[in-house]
C-alpha cells in the first residue's frame, strides 16, 4: 500500500511539473496581473483533474531513485513550458505588431499598463493585446493548451528525456510563423504610414515656412484610428485563426 501509495504521490508531482510548468509562460495566466496563488491554484486543480487520465501513462514509470526522479523532473518541467511558451510567442508577436501599429499612426506618445507584462506600452497595443486574448479564451483556446498537454504525453512520454534540439526547432518555426502572420496583420498599417508620411514630406518640400508635420499629425492619427476601426476585427479574427496551427498543431 506504501508503495502503491508513493508512487501515486510522485505521479502526482510530475504531472504538476509539466501543467505548472506551461501554465506558468502560456498566456493569460502567466500575466503579471493574476496573483500567484492563483496560478499555483489552477495548476493543482488541474493536475488533479487530469490525473485520472493520465494515471496509466505516468505511474508506469514512476521512480523513486533519486539519480532517476531528478532528470525526469527537470524534463517534465521543460516540456510543459515548452507548450506554454509556443502559445505566449504567439502572443508575444502581436504585442510587438500592436506597438508598431501605434508608432506608425503616430499614437505611440501616451503609454498605458500592458497587460501581460509589468512594463508600460502603447495604449493601442494594450487594447489589441486585451482584445486577442479576450478572444482567445472566448473561443475556449486555453481548452487547446489542455488537450495539447494531455496529447503531449504520447509526443513526449515521461521515460524519455527533454530533446533541446527539437525544443529549439519547435520554437524557431513557431517565432518565423507568429512574426510571419502578424506581418501580414500590420502590412496595411505599414503601407498607410508609408504613404502618408511620403505626402507629408512632398508637401513639406512644397511650403518649407508652414511646420507641415506637426499640422499633419492629427490627421494622420485620425486616418489611423479609421483604419483600426475597419480593419481590427478582420485582424483579430486571421489572428484567432491561426493560433492553434502555428503554437498547438505542430
Amino acid at each position: 500500500m506504501n508503495a502503491t501509495l508513493d508512487g501515486v504521490v510522485i505521479a502526482a508531482f510530475l504531472a504538476f511539473c509539466r501543467i505548472g510548468g506551461c501554465f506558468m509562460l502560456m498566456p493569460g495566466l502567466s500575466s503579471a496581473r493574476v496573483p500567484m496563488q492563483i496560478r499555483l491554484y489552477v495548476a493543482i486543480a488541474a493536475t488533479f483533474g487530469l490525473l485520472i487520465h493520465l494515471s496509466d501513462q505516468i505511474l508506469p514509470f514512476v521512480s523513486r531513485r533519486p539519480d532517476e526522479l531528478a532528470p525526469m523532473i527537470i524534463s517534465e518541467v521543460l516540456v510543459g513550458a515548452l507548450i506554454g511558451v509556443m502559445a505566449r510567442i504567439y502572443i508575444m508577436a502581436l504585442q510587438f505588431m500592436g506597438s508598431a501599429i501605434a508608432m506608425l499612426i503616430g499614437f505611440s506618445g501616451v503609454a498605458g499598463p500592458s497587460i501581460e507584462e509589468g512594463e508600460p506600452q502603447a495604449a493601442l497595443a494594450s487594447i489589441i493585446s486585451l482584445s486577442a486574448l479576450l478572444l482567445l479564451f472566448t473561443f475556449d483556446f486555453h481548452h487547446e493548451i489542455i488537450r495539447a498537454l494531455v496529447n503531449s504525453y504520447r509526443v513526449a512520454p515521461v521515460d524519455v528525456l527533454f530533446k533541446p534540439q527539437g525544443a529549439l526547432v519547435d520554437i524557431a518555426d513557431t517565432v518565423s510563423e507568429s512574426f510571419f502572420v502578424v506581418l501580414r496583420l500590420g502590412s496595411p498599417f505599414v503601407a498607410y504610414s508609408l504613404l502618408v508620411n511620403l505626402t507629408v514630406g512632398f508637401v513639406n518640400k512644397l511650403v518649407p515656412q508652414i511646420p507641415v508635420y506637426f499640422i499633419s499629425l492629427p490627421f494622420v492619427i485620425a486616418g489611423g484610428l479609421i483604419l483600426i476601426y475597419f480593419g481590427l476585427g478582420t485582424m483579430l479574427s486571421l489572428f484567432a485563426d491561426g493560433f492553434v496551427d502555428i503554437t498547438i498543431g505542430r
